[in-house]
Protein backbone atom coordinates (compact mmCIF):
# COMPACT_ATOMS: atom_id res chain seq x y z
CA UNK A 1 0.00 0.00 0.00
CA UNK A 2 2.86 2.82 0.83
CA UNK A 3 6.24 0.64 1.30
CA UNK A 4 7.26 -2.22 -1.68
CA UNK A 5 10.11 -3.21 0.60
CA UNK A 6 10.25 -7.34 0.92
CA UNK A 7 13.08 -9.61 1.79
CA UNK A 8 13.26 -13.41 0.74
CA UNK A 9 13.73 -15.92 3.36
CA UNK A 10 16.77 -18.42 3.09
CA UNK A 11 15.16 -21.54 1.54
CA UNK A 12 14.37 -24.50 2.71
CA UNK A 13 17.44 -27.49 2.19
CA UNK A 14 19.61 -25.16 0.37
CA UNK A 15 18.18 -25.53 -3.12
CA UNK A 16 15.27 -27.64 -2.45
CA UNK A 17 11.84 -27.00 -4.42
CA UNK A 18 10.61 -25.91 -0.95
CA UNK A 19 11.25 -21.87 -0.39
CA UNK A 20 9.97 -20.04 2.52
CA UNK A 21 7.16 -17.27 1.33
CA UNK A 22 8.72 -14.11 1.37
CA UNK A 23 7.91 -11.73 3.97
CA UNK A 24 6.02 -8.81 3.24
CA UNK A 25 6.07 -5.99 4.53
CA UNK A 26 3.11 -3.79 2.47
CA UNK A 27 0.02 -4.06 4.21
CA UNK A 28 -3.14 -4.92 1.66
CA UNK A 29 -6.67 -2.90 1.25
CA UNK A 30 -8.59 -1.81 4.27
CA UNK A 31 -11.17 -0.53 2.92
CA UNK A 32 -13.33 -3.92 2.51
CA UNK A 33 -13.64 -4.13 6.92
CA UNK A 34 -13.87 -0.36 7.70
CA UNK A 35 -17.15 -0.94 4.58
CA UNK A 36 -18.52 -3.97 6.58
CA UNK A 37 -18.39 -1.77 10.14
CA UNK A 38 -20.13 1.03 8.40
CA UNK A 39 -22.76 -1.56 7.33
CA UNK A 40 -23.41 -3.11 10.72
CA UNK A 41 -23.84 0.75 12.11
CA UNK A 42 -26.28 1.32 9.18
CA UNK A 43 -28.06 -1.78 9.52
CA UNK A 44 -28.51 -1.09 12.86
CA UNK A 45 -30.00 2.29 13.10
CA UNK A 46 -32.54 0.95 9.90
CA UNK A 47 -33.82 -1.30 12.41
CA UNK A 48 -33.96 1.46 15.23
CA UNK A 49 -35.48 4.68 13.35
CA UNK A 50 -38.27 2.42 11.80
CA UNK A 51 -38.93 0.88 15.55
CA UNK A 52 -38.02 -2.80 14.96
CA UNK A 53 -36.19 -2.73 18.05
CA UNK A 54 -36.98 -0.82 21.25
CA UNK A 55 -35.09 1.52 23.18
CA UNK A 56 -34.01 -1.38 25.44
CA UNK A 57 -31.34 -2.31 22.15
CA UNK A 58 -29.41 0.91 22.88
CA UNK A 59 -26.86 -1.36 24.89
CA UNK A 60 -26.06 -3.81 22.16
CA UNK A 61 -26.00 -1.08 19.67
CA UNK A 62 -23.59 0.53 21.80
CA UNK A 63 -21.44 -2.18 21.77
CA UNK A 64 -21.60 -2.79 17.90
CA UNK A 65 -20.46 0.79 17.70
CA UNK A 66 -17.75 0.89 19.89
CA UNK A 67 -16.63 -2.52 17.88
CA UNK A 68 -16.67 -0.77 14.47
CA UNK A 69 -15.10 2.56 15.83
CA UNK A 70 -12.00 -0.11 16.53
CA UNK A 71 -12.04 -1.33 12.79
CA UNK A 72 -12.58 1.75 11.09
CA UNK A 73 -9.99 3.69 13.42
CA UNK A 74 -7.33 1.05 11.96
CA UNK A 75 -8.75 1.49 9.10
CA UNK A 76 -8.33 5.31 8.88
CA UNK A 77 -4.86 5.03 10.02
CA UNK A 78 -4.06 2.76 7.33
CA UNK A 79 -5.73 4.09 4.12
CA UNK A 80 -3.67 7.96 5.72
CA UNK A 81 -0.68 5.95 5.54
CA UNK A 82 -1.13 4.88 2.02
CA UNK A 83 -1.86 8.20 1.13
CA UNK A 84 -5.56 8.15 0.81
CA UNK A 85 -6.33 11.40 1.56
CA UNK A 86 -10.11 11.26 1.60
CA UNK A 87 -10.65 7.45 2.57
CA UNK A 88 -8.27 7.78 5.47
CA UNK A 89 -9.52 10.88 6.98
CA UNK A 90 -13.47 10.25 6.37
CA UNK A 91 -12.95 6.76 8.09
CA UNK A 92 -11.08 8.43 10.84
CA UNK A 93 -14.00 10.86 11.87
CA UNK A 94 -16.38 8.40 11.35
CA UNK A 95 -14.52 6.11 13.67
CA UNK A 96 -14.15 9.14 16.55
CA UNK A 97 -17.74 10.20 16.11
CA UNK A 98 -20.47 7.82 14.44
CA UNK A 99 -19.23 5.12 16.32
CA UNK A 100 -17.48 5.57 19.51
CA UNK A 101 -19.24 8.68 20.54
CA UNK A 102 -22.20 7.03 19.29
CA UNK A 103 -21.80 3.71 21.08
CA UNK A 104 -21.43 5.59 24.06
CA UNK A 105 -24.29 7.78 23.80
CA UNK A 106 -26.78 4.91 23.47
CA UNK A 107 -25.48 3.89 26.64
CA UNK A 108 -25.16 6.91 28.58
CA UNK A 109 -29.26 7.46 27.14
CA UNK A 110 -29.85 3.72 28.03
CA UNK A 111 -28.35 4.42 31.64
CA UNK A 112 -30.21 7.74 32.03
CA UNK A 113 -33.68 6.35 31.04
CA UNK A 114 -33.57 3.66 33.50
CA UNK A 115 -32.44 6.44 36.22
CA UNK A 116 -35.05 8.42 35.30
CA UNK A 117 -33.36 11.83 34.44
CA UNK A 118 -33.87 13.68 31.55
CA UNK A 119 -30.89 14.27 29.05
CA UNK A 120 -31.47 17.20 26.89
CA UNK A 121 -30.18 15.22 23.11
CA UNK A 122 -30.62 18.15 21.06
CA UNK A 123 -26.79 18.81 22.08
CA UNK A 124 -26.50 15.60 19.71
CA UNK A 125 -28.04 17.28 16.97
CA UNK A 126 -25.50 20.08 17.00
CA UNK A 127 -22.84 17.81 16.53
CA UNK A 128 -24.37 16.19 14.04
CA UNK A 129 -25.04 19.10 12.22
CA UNK A 130 -21.27 19.37 11.97
CA UNK A 131 -20.80 16.20 10.54
CA UNK A 132 -23.50 16.54 8.53
CA UNK A 133 -22.04 19.74 6.89
CA UNK A 134 -18.38 17.94 6.44
CA UNK A 135 -19.75 15.43 4.77
CA UNK A 136 -21.96 17.10 2.09
CA UNK A 137 -18.73 19.62 1.57
CA UNK A 138 -16.37 16.58 1.18
CA UNK A 139 -18.75 14.48 -1.14
CA UNK A 140 -17.05 15.82 -4.14
CA UNK A 141 -13.95 14.45 -3.55
CA UNK A 142 -15.87 10.45 -3.89
CA UNK A 143 -17.32 11.93 -7.33
CA UNK A 144 -14.70 12.58 -9.52
CA UNK A 145 -15.82 8.83 -10.81
CA UNK A 146 -18.98 7.20 -10.04
CA UNK A 147 -18.20 3.88 -8.02
CA UNK A 148 -20.21 2.52 -5.23
CA UNK A 149 -18.44 4.04 -2.82
CA UNK A 150 -19.78 7.15 -4.39
CA UNK A 151 -23.43 5.76 -3.64
CA UNK A 152 -22.57 4.49 -0.04
CA UNK A 153 -21.60 8.47 0.46
CA UNK A 154 -24.64 10.37 -1.32
CA UNK A 155 -27.19 7.86 0.27
CA UNK A 156 -25.41 9.21 3.71
CA UNK A 157 -25.43 12.41 2.57
CA UNK A 158 -29.81 11.82 2.31
CA UNK A 159 -29.63 10.53 5.64
CA UNK A 160 -28.00 12.59 7.58
CA UNK A 161 -29.35 15.19 7.17
CA UNK A 162 -32.80 13.83 8.56
CA UNK A 163 -31.13 12.97 11.70
CA UNK A 164 -29.68 15.97 12.51
CA UNK A 165 -33.20 17.94 12.51
CA UNK A 166 -34.68 15.23 14.41
CA UNK A 167 -32.25 15.45 16.96
CA UNK A 168 -32.59 19.21 16.63
CA UNK A 169 -36.34 18.81 17.53
CA UNK A 170 -37.03 20.59 14.27
CA UNK A 171 -38.78 17.96 12.62
CA UNK A 172 -40.73 14.85 14.13
CA UNK A 173 -39.94 11.36 14.26
CA UNK A 174 -42.42 10.90 11.54
CA UNK A 175 -39.78 11.16 9.33
CA UNK A 176 -37.68 8.36 10.40
CA UNK A 177 -38.03 6.60 7.82
CA UNK A 178 -36.51 8.57 5.11
CA UNK A 179 -32.85 8.59 6.90
CA UNK A 180 -33.65 4.64 7.72
CA UNK A 181 -33.83 3.48 4.24
CA UNK A 182 -31.42 5.90 2.93
CA UNK A 183 -28.73 4.26 5.68
CA UNK A 184 -30.02 0.36 4.14
CA UNK A 185 -29.37 1.99 0.79
CA UNK A 186 -26.05 2.96 1.91
CA UNK A 187 -25.62 -0.31 3.97
CA UNK A 188 -26.04 -2.99 0.88
CA UNK A 189 -23.94 -0.54 -1.31
CA UNK A 190 -21.12 -0.81 1.44
CA UNK A 191 -21.63 -4.75 2.09
CA UNK A 192 -21.59 -5.22 -1.99
CA UNK A 193 -18.32 -2.97 -2.55
CA UNK A 194 -16.54 -4.28 0.42
CA UNK A 195 -17.39 -7.95 -1.25
CA UNK A 196 -16.45 -7.37 -4.33
CA UNK A 197 -13.50 -5.64 -3.10
CA UNK A 198 -12.49 -8.94 -1.44
CA UNK A 199 -13.17 -11.83 -4.13
CA UNK A 200 -11.93 -9.80 -7.08
CA UNK A 201 -8.48 -9.10 -5.09
CA UNK A 202 -8.19 -12.64 -4.09
CA UNK A 203 -8.66 -13.54 -7.51
CA UNK A 204 -7.09 -11.22 -9.52
CA UNK A 205 -9.96 -10.64 -11.87
CA UNK A 206 -13.43 -8.93 -12.01
CA UNK A 207 -15.75 -11.49 -10.16
CA UNK A 208 -17.78 -9.19 -9.09
CA UNK A 209 -18.63 -6.35 -11.44
CA UNK A 210 -18.44 -2.88 -10.01
CA UNK A 211 -20.40 -0.02 -10.92
CA UNK A 212 -17.33 2.43 -12.37
CA UNK A 213 -17.91 5.11 -14.72
CA UNK A 214 -17.03 9.27 -15.20
CA UNK A 215 -17.79 11.53 -12.27
CA UNK A 216 -19.60 14.51 -12.24
CA UNK A 217 -16.61 16.27 -11.37
CA UNK A 218 -14.01 16.28 -12.95
CA UNK A 219 -10.48 17.85 -11.76
CA UNK A 220 -9.01 19.99 -13.96
CA UNK A 221 -5.45 18.94 -14.95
Amino acid sequence: MSENASKSMDKVGGGSAFAAPAAKTDWANPTPAGLVALSVACFCFFALLNGFVDSTALPLLGAWLIGGFVVQFVVGLLDLKGANHAGGNTFLFFSAFFMLVGGIGMFVKHDAALAGLTVDGRIDGFAWMALTITLLLWTPAFLKRITLLSVVILALDVALPFITLMDLKVISGDFAAIPAYALLASAVAALYLAAAQVVNGAYGRKVYPLLDCKGLMRAKK
